[in-house]
């Protein structure tokens, strides 16, 4: 098994202790509001326990990010409307997490991602207005600092694709180089006074030219091929690199796949799911042929729930809601890791995985430290991928929306500005209750205290 480098930051002092996983040994005892220093040292002792050594050479790492997709989605999930074989076939090749979550739309849940901050911290609630021409932008020089630009800066190549709201490119040209991607084929929003396609006929930014070659092509086959290009050339640079491939699939308007088209059938969400999974598997046919999977990292994740107003059928039962709600399907997501040779395969872990989490578990995946001055809130969830259960169990996750945060702990929800609680300990089902189940006064009360120090933080 290869072995990996720990490194620990500070994290809001609100993590408290919980049940470990179904499947793993249990956590060292350690406090809620310890040092990160008293968190390293944890994890020292475990080492040493298991004499390893540190890791040597960096492992690529490719996130796969679809747009509006929930977990509910994957038939590997217990999804029933859509066919994803190949998205299921990367689930028994490594890890699945059954309880990851996030915000219920793009803006803050993507920027929880880059900072791996709450949306109560880095303060964007709402989704930054792109696509009507905006000139604001995030600060990613000065405000906002992002796991690629340390990856960049521990000689990976770093790219991207598809969609970016983060700034009208138009009017902020380096935006994708400011937030750490040396390279990206990006879909570009806004041009000359108006809001631009994505799918047929795509404006795609590359690398700050604005590609005229694609007239034709169907944007999401453009993207794919520009993620094997990047792959290629850091294999022929001998560089590690990380590709953060934001998928635009199957985020709406409902368009025809190429295979639609080929079929005479109409579009609908469905085709658009499957033919995601066929990129998806696309990519790691690639991955394969190159012969860098045993030194790859591959994730896939959504960004938020599916936007869909029709329940989606699975085997645990109905799912309602999607997109912008804030819910189980709203905030749901699908996160599945694959890295031979160090993540066994077919394994399912119960952990509660906030999208904050991202960040510090790609940059110990890299060997990349990170600072004391780094104001994260998210834990690494690395030592879980080696098969071991993390110093630090998080107690529950955090989602924003419309300057409104919501708190979920494994069985209640509750959202600020609301006095109902959501009762979630039979999901896909959710009750709503206005007074505190009798015997988890504290549990609910432990989510409000987090939600108003939350409210706090900057």
């Amino acid at each position: 098994m290869i072995s990996k480098t720990f490194c620990w930051i500070t994290v809001t002092g609100l993590l408290m202790s919980c049940p470990a996983p179904v499947f793993a040994q249990q956590s060292s005892p350690i406090e809620p509001n310890s040092t990160a220093a008293e968190r390293a040292a944890v994890q020292r002792d475990r080492e040493a326990t298991n004499g390893q050594q540190p890791a040597t050479t960096p492992p690529n790492i490719l996130l796969l990010f679809a747009d509006d997709l929930g977990y509910e989605a994957l038939g590997c999930y217990g999804g029933e409307d859509y066919k994803t074989p190949r998205l299921d076939r990367l689930a028994s090749q490594g890890m699945r997490f059954r309880r990851a979550y996030t915000s219920p739309v793009c803006t803050p849940s993507r920027m929880s991602l880059y900072t791996g901050t709450y949306v109560s911290r880095h303060g964007y609630y709402n989704v930054l207005p792109v696509h009507l021409g905006t000139k604001q932008s995030v600060d990613f020089k000065q405000r906002c600092r992002t796991f690629p630009q340390l990856l960049s800066q521990a000689d990976y190549l770093t790219s991207v694709t598809g969609k970016w709201q983060l700034a009208t490119l138009e009017y902020h040209p380096k935006h994708c180089l400011d937030a750490g991607f040396q390279s990206w084929c990006v879909w570009q929003i806004w041009r000359n006074g108006a809001k631009t396609t994505r799918y047929w006929e795509p404006c795609f930014n590359h690398d700050g030219v604005i590609r005229n070659d694609i007239a034709d092509r169907f944007g999401p086959d453009v993207l794919a091929e520009y993620v094997v290009q990047q792959m290629k050339a850091a294999i022929a640079a001998q560089r590690p690199f990380y590709i953060q491939h934001n998928m635009l699939l199957p985020h709406w308007p409902i368009s025809q796949t190429p295979d639609d088209r080929k079929r005479g059938q109409q579009a609908s969400l469905g085709s658009m799911v499957q033919y995601l999974d066929q990129l998806c598997g696309r990519i790691l046919d690639e991955v394969d042929q190159l012969g860098i999977a045993d030194q790859t990292v591959v994730i896939f994740m959504g960004d938020n729930g599916t936007d869909e107003k029709q329940p989606r059928s699975t085997k645990a039962g109905p799912v309602s809601g999607g997109k912008s709600n804030f819910n189980d399907a709203g905030t749901h997501i699908p996160l599945l890791v694959r890295y031979p040779g160090v993540v066994k395969a077919g394994t399912v872990a119960d952990d509660l995985v906030d999208m904050t989490d991202l960040f510090p578990t790609i940059c110990e995946l890299a060997g990349v430290e990170l600072t004391e001055n780094l104001q994260l809130d998210g834990i690494s969830f690395a030592s879980r991928l080696h098969g071991e259960p993390p110093a630090v169990q998080r107690a529950w996750v955090s989602g924003g929306y419309q300057d409104k945060l919501t708190l979920f702990d494994g069985s209640w929800r509750i959202t600020t500005g609301s006095k109902n609680i959501v009762d979630a300990r039979q999901l896909p089902i959710e009750r709503v209750v206005q007074e505190v189940p009798t015997g988890s006064e504290n549990e609910v009360q432990r989510l409000r205290d987090a939600a108003a120090k939350l409210r706090q933080a900057k």
